[in-house]
């Protein structure tokens, strides 16, 4: 059985995962951390990480970017396998994730969402097939309370394009402020937030006659916490240290 620790553990991925968790025969959750340090029954919470020094075979993050700074010393100080499903990490956070994981196994990824992660294939090989005739916007709505925009699935879809065309790759996130024709090497990327959207992704390919439009809509947050324990349970048995992504463990699978 692996023990895991949640950080996160009281937010809204954090309660999810926990929950399917108690259903897994083949996971024990060793601890949580949280700045809201409200304890479950049947584990411990705390607010820093150092206060912990019991048995983890892998910790999994859906904390908040300002928590990276006291996670992963933690994680690399106890040579503890992670498991990153937090984003909108800024430059010098993803250089310290990426030395981080030269000492340690670090899974990271903007979407734990099998669903998803097929969506980034379809969108890098649409963009190889429809090629420069077609202009390319992304549309990412979700809840209110997301305070990161544009999304990290968002980046993940305009990278899997621009990686497939080499005529593309400027990001525009806001048309308002120039008044221009839109430039042919640009993506676009639009932000939505309200309600309760729990995460809606949708690439639109706009050629002269003709539109492609392909969309994933999340129900419920249970996708990505299935895809959490897939992750948490991927990491725990590397051997090697490295960045992993949902692309290995999909090839794993």
């Amino acid at each position: 059985m692996l023990k895991i620790v949640i950080s996160g553990c009281n937010g809204r991925m954090g309660r999810a995962v926990t929950a399917m968790t108690q259903d897994d025969p083949d996971l024990e959750i060793a601890a949580g951390f949280d700045i809201n340090a409200v304890k479950y029954s049947y584990f411990p919470v705390y607010a820093d990480p150092m206060e912990y020094q019991g048995a983890a075979d892998a910790i999994i993050d859906f904390s908040s970017p300002a928590a990276l700074d006291s996670l992963l010393p933690y994680a690399v100080r106890r040579g503890i396998p992670l498991v990153l499903a937090t984003t909108g990490y800024n430059a010098g956070q993803q250089y310290q994730v990426e030395r981080a994981s030269e000492k340690i196994p670090v899974f990271q990824t903007g979407n734990l969402s099998l669903g998803v992660n097929l969506l980034v294939e379809l969108v890098r090989r649409a963009a190889a097939v429809l090629g420069s005739g077609f202009d390319i916007e992304i549309v990412e709505r979700h809840h209110n309370k997301k305070t990161d925009a544009p999304s990290g699935t968002a980046l993940m879809l305009a990278k899997a394009a621009s990686d497939s065309r080499s005529d593309i790759g400027e990001y525009v996130y806001d048309r308002h402020s120039a008044a221009q024709a839109r430039k042919r090497s640009e993506i676009g990327i639009s932000s939505v937030r309200g309600g309760s959207i729990i995460g809606d992704h949708e690439v639109i390919f706009a050629g002269a006659d003709e539109v492609l439009e392909l969309h994933h809509h999340a129900a419920s947050r249970e996708i990505f916490a299935a895809g959490a324990i897939k992750a948490v349970k991927f990491i725990a048995s590397r051997k090697e240290c490295g960045l992993y992504s949902m692309k290995h463990l999909l090839s794993s699978i």
